[in-house]
């Protein structure tokens, strides 16, 4: 998809090297905040909440997927207001909505109202995931953006990390607070940081290189200089993109649905791993505290946040190639089906982190794609656009996982069905760069497009 990019400039170096350590950490712990409220439901599932809210698997993973019913509706409309307004003030209001809601969770009383929050809060967290990659994009340019978006993805893999024992520590403060339930808590807990956060903000981050006071003239030139060039070729290569332009885009299509399988796997796991796990202390006849669950929830993830790291830094260092997203996609497609087949809770644990491994690396390469060749409104758009299709796996994947489980009585066939999607994105990946072979990407010029 690209060369081997050439050594940077020193004032390259430096700009890069300051918006590396002054946003992406900052926009990182709201991602970190914003998964770990969006996958909290997970956490709280199979240490009381389901009990007390008298929950089937199949209504469960409804709650879990009605989320994304409102997260979809506003996605595409979200960005466009970002790009309007300015990320400042978007990515703040966003996550003071959300934090707002995710509070409430901690007196819902029955499924009805779990569906209606759930579903309230898509309706507020709509934008913040393509808001934040967008914004990201708009600092950087494209051969330094894939590093920077690795640094940025590291906060989903330890959200669940360190997010997994947090909960998991929450939940067990049973009755500390008015005799809260230890999962109301926890809900509770999660939920106060993302109003703090989105209040801080406001105030921290900036909208463009030329309002950064910590960099210097030089540095605030460089990047906004490569910024409006790069820009100024993509349309002139392709001419002044329009939303459009963006929606009738079949590259941006062929993403989407890439990434469709990418999240399906990732819900699947994050969803009902701490499900999964609960099997394991009827296989084993054993019992975990809710602690020790979170601690083996985290397994998986921090080899995953490693293997992130190296691959991406191979792709920065190489220059990014189909077989950065393709054979990630396939190791998952062909490792996820095989965990429920491991024999022995190690085993299975051994595999899960081998899908997850694959998912994240895959990832942060993966959102380099979209804005090499789409700016402005059609890159907030088209980045809108593929993460709506994608995250329609965030309503799927917990839903069908949840009803086929009841269907068959088992999570065989559920698992069976996210290794079809992975393998779909590995050959929607491998299509698409062929493809382009052919027909490079305007934005990219010379550089070919899948060798």
């Amino acid at each position: 998809m690209s060369r081997s990019p050439a050594p940077a400039p020193p004032v390259a170096q430096s700009a890069i090297r300051k918006v590396a350590v002054r946003l992406v950490p900052f926009v990182a712990l709201m991602f970190f905040i914003n998964y770990l409220d969006r996958t909290a439901i997970g956490f709280a599932s199979p240490n009381g909440m389901n009990d007390d809210l008298a929950l089937s698997a199949a209504q469960f993973g409804f709650a879990s997927g009605v989320f994304f019913v409102g997260y979809i509706l506003l996605e595409v409309p979200s960005n466009l207001a970002l790009h309007k307004f300015g990320a400042r003030k978007w990515l703040a209001r966003i996550m003071i909505s959300w934090g707002i809601v995710a509070l409430l969770f901690t007196w819902v009383q029955n499924f009805e109202q779990l569906v209606a929050l759930r579903f309230l809060l898509g309706v507020a967290e709509a934008g913040f995931f393509p808001g934040a990659i967008l914004f990201l994009s708009m600092w950087v340019p494209a051969a330094h953006r894939g590093r920077i978006l690795m640094l940025f993805y590291l906060a989903q893999p330890l959200t669940t990390v360190i997010g997994a024992p947090l909960a998991g520590a929450l939940i067990q403060q049973h009755g500390v607070f008015f005799g809260l339930e230890g999962w109301r808590f926890m809900f509770m807990g999660v939920a106060i940081p993302a109003i703090v956060v989105g209040v801080i903000a406001w105030f921290y981050l900036k909208d463009k290189p030329a309002d950064a006071k910590w960099l210097t003239p030089e540095e605030q030139a460089w990047l906004t200089n490569a910024l409006e060039a790069e820009k100024t070729e993509t349309e002139a290569a392709q001419g002044h993109a329009s939303i459009r332009n963006a929606f009738g885009s079949g590259r941006v299509w062929a993403l989407s649905f890439v990434y469709f399988g990418f999240i399906y796997g990732l819900y699947a796991l994050a969803f009902f791993l701490p499900t999964i796990i609960d099997g394991f202390q009827a296989a084993a006849g054993t019992e975990f505290d809710v602690f020790e669950k979170g601690l083996i929830t985290a397994i998986p993830y921090l080899p995953a946040a490693i293997a992130m790291y190296f691959w991406s830094r191979d792709a920065s260092k190489r220059g990014l190639k189909t077989w950065h997203i393709a054979l990630p996609a396939l190791l998952g497609a062909v490792s996820i089906p095989l965990a429920l087949y491991a024999g022995s809770p190690v085993a299975t644990i051994a595999v899960i982190t081998v899908t997850a491994c694959a998912i994240f690396a895959a990832l942060p390469n993966f959102w380099t794609l979209p804005t090499r060749f789409l700016t402005g409104a059609a890159a907030a758009a088209g980045v809108a656009l593929i993460n709506t299709i994608g995250n329609l796996a965030g309503f799927s994947a917990p839903y069908v996982t949840g009803a086929v489980h009841d269907w068959t009585g088992g999570y065989e066939v559920p698992m069976m069905i996210v290794g079809a999607f992975m393998l779909l994105s590995s050959v929607l990946m491998v299509a698409l760069a062929r493809r382009g072979n052919t027909a490079p990407a305007p934005a990219e010029s010379k550089e070919a497009v899948g060798r």
